[in-house]
């Protein structure tokens, strides 16, 4: 695979997990549906429409395109741009409050910063999509940290939140700067590698869980001690899918397969997955049939 730009870069991470995002959110609905389609590999019909993931990592791509670092307040307004917009993507209740405030002109910082009575939020939204800004940082793990914490302020104050968004851009700094297809066997490095750089927490104690668990276990197996995203928490969320990128670090069909049949917050883990598994497949690797089910991205790069 060519040497890419950081911008190129950012927008194959992109590609990889909207194309995650919009799959994901297809399995969704009854139960027993979404296992026969998934042990069927039965891929849903077009189009697939992403979520709200896609919609806020395709803003953290245009301030860092615009700005070559995450502003904070132009990051604020751009989310808050994009929901005002089309504010029926998926957003969970308390993204809608902050960013409904936010467009009523609200600082953000005082509407992070009260979330869950001043507690801040530890949601998985700052996870879901800051794949694409490791792949911007690749190289730097240590400015990775900051931007992807900064990323994650604007809506998750706590540091729960922030962690999440840290290990999922390290890991996605990993592949990143490998500049290459990797296999599973270096998993276990890009694990090890988010695990030292995320903060102490309930999340970095979970990447450490998933560290001594063997690629070779059912992924039912994985869901049990890692969670699937069902709490919506980085905590819940963050550890099992790095885990499921980690085993398929050359294959994203089979990545993508493996994370939807962990169920959960479906749609999220697959984004986080597709944004870092496509730093080493390539988009020339990602089916066509995927890209093409997938609404386009044009109207919101």
């Amino acid at each position: 695979m060519k040497k890419l730009s950081s911008l190129e870069r950012a927008k194959l991470s992109l590609e990889g997990l909207s194309v995650g995002d919009a799959f994901g959110e297809q399995f969704f609905g009854n139960p027993e549906w979404a296992k026969s389609m998934i042990q069927h590999r039965t891929l849903p019909k077009p189009p697939w429409i992403f979520t709200d993931d896609t919609v806020m990592a395709t803003g953290i791509v245009e301030v860092l395109d615009k700005y070559g670092t995450i502003s904070q307040d132009e990051l604020a307004t751009t989310f808050a741009r994009n929901y005002r917009k089309h504010p029926t993507r998926g957003y969970g209740g308390m993204a809608h409050l902050i960013l409904a405030a936010i467009c009523r002109g609200v600082d953000w910082r005082k509407v992070s910063s009260a979330a869950f009575g001043g507690m801040g939020s530890l949601g998985n939204g700052g996870a879901m999509r800051v794949a694409p800004l490791g792949a911007y940082f690749a190289g730097d793990f240590k400015k990775v940290a900051e931007q992807a914490r900064l990323s994650a302020e604007v809506t998750h104050y706590h540091s729960e939140g922030q962690a999440g968004a840290i290990a999922v851009a390290i890991s996605a700094a990993f592949v990143g700067s490998s500049g290459k297809t990797l296999d599973s066997s270096a998993g276990k490095a890009m694990l090890e590698t988010a695990a030292e750089y995320t903060p102490d927490g309930e999340t970095r104690t979970g990447i450490q869980k998933a560290l001594s668990l063997p690629f070779s276990r059912p992924v039912e197996e994985a869901v049990r001690i890692l969670g699937n995203g069902s709490k919506v928490t980085a905590s819940d969320t963050v550890p099992f899918a790095l885990w499921c990128a980690a085993r398929h670090l050359n294959n994203f069909e089979e990545a993508l397969w493996a994370t939807v049949s962990g169920l959960g917050d479906r749609d999220t883990t697959c984004a986080i997955v597709g944004g870092i598994v496509s730093l080493s497949t390539g988009i020339q690797n990602i089916p066509s049939e995927w890209l093409n089910s997938r609404e386009p991205l044009e109207d919101w790069i």
